[in-house]
């Protein structure tokens, strides 16, 4: 059940108006069945991987709370182990055997990798980060175990976020899922502009992009120059506008329940670092890997070199978290890369964005570094990844025929997509200075309206056809 679909649609009305109606100490009752019904619509059997996944981390907190320090270290671990186990097999047993035959293959030990025919649960990758949090702050005395059952499953499987984020913390959430709330008209309105602005980046920006992304990334080899450079530059504004708008999405719908999940994009694109970025970019990952990974390994509070290896670490597990390719480790590694290289620079670069013209330099920068770093997260294999950005700037020094496109964007295309850009571009720059719903809301409400409409307007007239999944369900 996508959420850019009609039959969306109807299940969040009728849930919308029967939780409401309904008293308050039923509520919670009506989410958990509503959110196990949406998750069951992608395959009835995930349920029950979700199920004992919940099941583990609700009784390993139960159990780590009322035991001594001996026990707790031992149920921490098996609970964890366990959960990371399943992640393991569903996620990475093809891509461990495939890298264990060709470590064998390389000296001359022939054998037939094993490999299993399995689907990853959806938001598997997700909820297990998010439990492993959970029995991580019980273990640390942050938060005291949730004993109901029923709300503990719900602040694992809340509809909005279980596909993909964003990673709840559950002293954040689980309070809000068992409060007697009374209905906020101004919290909902809210979701639903923050759920058109997300409708707007998912389908009249990365959905059109996609099309064009996944025609050269089938067969890179028959593109070269201008199309791989427009293609790169596509998918570093497919995948944030795609991520970003499924948040945007899940954040207004969790808002129309009345409850608050946390912001996972700040305009990331805007940064002037690759610091700035990870704290721009899908936050509720960035902040879980910093407290539940990086600051555990030592943070900075250590030696230079082990603080350059934790940060290198911690971004290579983001990597792997992202998907069981090579690819994707090499994402993560040249994003540790590149934080290592800015503290090792971090004097001339300061002196660098000391004026305006430095910012701006640092900003193209740190986007092109961004945009080359997501080739290797979008290509199905590192030759492709290595071929797109080798051959991008391919006869570059013959600008009139480097500046033809053979992947068929006619000019009414590139003219519409430009428009959503400008379109996107303002809003995050007004929306970075002084939030821009907050500001629209202090305008006339003849002003307001027109823009709600024209926001309306451009979804139905810009808008991609067809029903696509979002990016990030497949991680």
């Amino acid at each position: 059940m996508l959420f850019n679909s009609v039959v969306f649609a109807v299940f969040l009305i009728v849930l919308f108006a029967l939780y409401w109606m309904l008293p308050g100490k039923y509520r919670w009752i009506v989410l958990l069945a509503s959110s196990y019904y949406f998750y069951s619509c992608w395959n009835i059997k995930y349920v029950l991987i979700l199920l004992f996944t919940t099941a583990v981390s609700y009784f390993a907190g139960r159990l780590i709370y009322e035991a001594d320090d001996k026990k707790k270290k031992l149920i921490i671990v098996l609970a964890v182990c366990i959960e990371i186990l399943i992640l393991g097999f569903f996620k990475y047993f093809n891509f461990l055997s495939q890298t264990v035959t060709d470590v064998l293959g390389a000296m001359s030990i022939p054998v037939h990798p094993a490999t299993l025919k399995l689907m990853v649960p959806v938001g598997l990758s997700f909820y297990t980060f998010q439990t492993i949090g959970y029995i991580a702050d019980v273990y640390n005395k942050k938060i005291e175990p949730e004993k109901n059952f029923g709300v503990y499953a719900l602040f694992v499987s809340f509809f909005p976020h279980i596909m993909s984020g964003p990673i709840a913390r559950a002293d954040k959430l689980i309070p809000q899922l068992k409060a007697d709330r009374v209905f906020d008209s101004k919290l909902a309105e809210d979701g639903l502009k923050l759920m058109a602005w997300g409708f707007f980046k998912k389908l009249c920006i990365a959905d059109v992009l996609t099309s064009y992304v996944d025609l050269v990334y089938l067969d890179v080899k028959s593109y070269a120059g201008f199309d791989l450079l427009l293609v790169i530059f596509f998918y570093t504004i497919q995948i944030y506008c795609d991520f970003s708008g499924y948040t945007d999405i899940a954040i207004g719908v969790g808002k129309l329940f009345g409850i608050e999940l946390m912001t996972n994009f700040k305009a990331p694109y805007l940064s002037t670092s690759i610091k700035e970025f990870w704290s721009r970019w899908h936050i509720s990952l960035t902040s879980w890997l910093r407290d539940y990974v990086y600051i555990p390994l030592g943070g900075n509070r250590c030696s230079t070199v082990k603080h350059y290896r934790n940060l290198m670490a911690t971004f290579l597990i983001s990597g792997l978290w992202h998907g069981a390719n090579w690819t994707f480790v090499l994402w993560g590694g040249l994003h540790g890369l590149l934080q290592i290289a800015e503290k090792i620079f971090a004097t001339p670069i300061k002196k660098i964005k000391s004026n305006r013209l430095g910012k701006a330099i640092s900003w193209f920068v740190v986007f092109v570094l961004c945009s080359i770093a997501w080739v290797f997260f979008r290509a199905d294999s590192v030759s492709d990844a290595v071929y797109v950005i080798g051959h991008s700037l391919q006869g570059i020094t013959s600008p009139g025929q480097y500046l033809v496109n053979n992947i068929g964007l006619g000019g009414s295309k590139y003219v519409t997509i430009a428009f959503s850009l400008a379109v996107l571009t303002a809003f995050d720059l007004i929306d970075e200075k002084r939030g821009f719903f907050e500001s629209l809301s202090k305008r006339p409400t003849v002003v307001r309206h027109i823009v709600y409409i024209l926001l309306l307007v451009m979804i139905m007239f810009l808008k991609a056809s067809g029903e696509a999944a979002f990016v990030y369900f497949k991680f």
